[in-house]
């Protein structure tokens, strides 16, 4: 019983602890994370294989192992499996455990990017360790808001398109089709095939084109950086402020003169 509890909180400190061992275990997840996300996407475009499968396998063990120790140390578990994150780790799961059944949702795969969004520990540290992080976190959240936006919009078109469009034929091609849309720069080459096709369309560009083009402008231009005003505490500050907007202090933002 002892060896239990004492298993479960050293676990419970890796996952959720903020000491320098904790935060280098959470790195390690993180660069995980990072792998099995372009392992999915190069992997659409291979054919398949023996090494593949065994591959795709010693991830679903990795990632099993990973679900049932968060599940075991987290302080709800009901709550826990009804998270977003929880149940997108399950159908990665799923779909790597049992490829004959699921062979047509393996873009489902890609949900993995979401896991990136709950890295909230790590980006504490980084915040805390890392001044030009603390400077720029709106960038890098839009940085990670845009990658897993484009990865869910991609999929979308692999799904409804795979079986109905010989242009695409992977997930490559869709996330060419996909950027192409975005970026309103539409060569014409890939169509979305049917009706389907035709509102996926629309639905791309009319929302994603808009939100797309504002996670841009987010990262090349950001409204507002973090600069801690030292009269009244106002976190947030136009670029070029010279005076805190809301006590009027002066404030010494460095900037690169541009």
């Amino acid at each position: 019983m002892n060896w239990a509890a004492d298993t479960h909180d050293r676990l419970k400190g890796l996952y959720h602890g903020k000491s320098k061992r904790a935060i280098r275990f959470q790195y390690l997840l993180l660069g995980f994370d990072l792998l099995t996300i372009s392992f999915f996407i190069v992997s659409s475009a291979l054919s398949s294989s023996p090494w593949l499968l065994a591959a795709e396998y010693a991830i679903a063990i990795v990632l099993l192992i990973d679900f049932l120790v968060r599940l075991w140390v987290a302080n709800s578990k009901r709550r826990y499996l009804f998270q977003m994150m929880a149940l997108a780790d399950l159908i990665v799961i799923v779909t790597l455990l049992l490829p004959a059944f699921v062979e047509n949702f393996a873009f489902l795969r890609v949900i993995r990017a979401l896991r990136l969004l709950r890295s909230y520990h790590v980006l504490s540290d980084l915040r805390k360790r890392s001044r030009f992080f603390a400077r720029n976190e709106e960038i890098v959240h839009s940085v990670g808001t845009l990658g897993v936006f484009v990865f869910l919009v991609t999929a979308l078109v692999y799904v409804f398109q795979a079986r109905i469009n010989p242009s695409i034929g992977n997930y490559i091609d869709a996330l060419y089709f996909t950027v192409t849309t975005l970026t309103t720069t539409g060569f014409g080459d890939i169509v979305l095939k049917g009706a389907s096709g035709r509102l996926l369309s629309i639905i791309i560009m009319v929302v994603g084109v808009a939100l797309f083009l504002r996670l841009i402008q987010t990262i090349f231009r950001p409204q507002k950086v973090a600069f801690t005003c030292p009269s009244c505490g106002l976190k947030r500050h136009e670029p070029d402020a010279v005076h805190c907007k809301h006590c009027g202090e002066v404030v010494n933002i460095e900037t690169e003169g541009i």
